[in-house]
């Protein structure tokens, strides 16, 4: 029984080998304004319902700097009529398979694509350059900046979240001193009452702040 297996499997095999061969579509994929679609991918999809399409689902190529493309795949006679779609940036253009017109043209059928939609606009790339670049320079500079305030002991402190005390002048004695020490200076130093210090201190750190202003 074996004997007679292994003839018949290699005869089936060989006859099935032999009915097969390559089908290649070439052809130029342009946009609506006739320029060309540059290195985008052409992928073959199906129609709902074409079963016979299944086989050929997925099969993938990229046009080239010109548009052109090619795209091949292994067909049989019983393909003969099968309807795919070659799908290019989101549209999709109907080729029938004609074995008999693949054996006329010396083996490839010429398909060229035309969008409808346009090229996308050089200004959007451009806008997006612009953008890009400005992030770099932003980047360096808060980089160059940081690594000039680490660069100082004063500095260091300030990354840290120290911040070194705003100074004021006592009105008294004209001696300059940390604002939060006014008060005290003044009781201390001044034998001012405690309420008459709260009262020269916050005219004097009033006067400050419209300074800063």
């Amino acid at each position: 029984m074996k004997r007679i297996l292994i003839p018949v499997l290699l005869v089936l095999f060989f006859s099935l080998n032999a009915s097969a061969e390559t089908y290649i579509i070439t052809g130029r994929a342009t946009y609506a304004d006739n320029s060309q679609v540059q290195l985008q991918d052409i992928s073959v999809d199906c129609e709902m319902g074409e079963n016979n399409c299944l086989q050929f689902k997925g099969a993938t190529t990229q046009t080239d700097r010109y548009g052109n493309y090619t795209i091949a795949f292994s067909v049989d006679e019983g393909d003969d009529g099968t309807r795919i779609l070659l799908s290019v940036k989101g549209e999709e253009f109907v080729h029938t398979l004609n074995l008999e017109m693949l054996e006329n043209n010396g083996g490839s059928i010429t398909q060229n694509l035309k969008l409808e939609q346009y090229p996308t606009p050089l200004g959007s790339g451009f806008g997006s350059v612009c953008c890009l670049l400005l992030f770099v320079i932003m980047a360096i500079y808060i980089i160059a900046k940081t690594a000039r305030m680490l660069s100082t002991p004063k500095g260091r402190l300030e990354f840290r979240g120290y911040k070194p005390a705003k100074l004021i002048t006592c009105p008294k004695c004209d001696l300059t001193m940390a604002r939060h020490q006014l008060v005290k200076h003044l009781i201390v130093d001044h034998d001012i009452e405690m309420v008459e210090a709260g009262e020269i201190a916050g005219k004097a750190m009033r006067a400050t702040w419209s300074e800063e202003e």
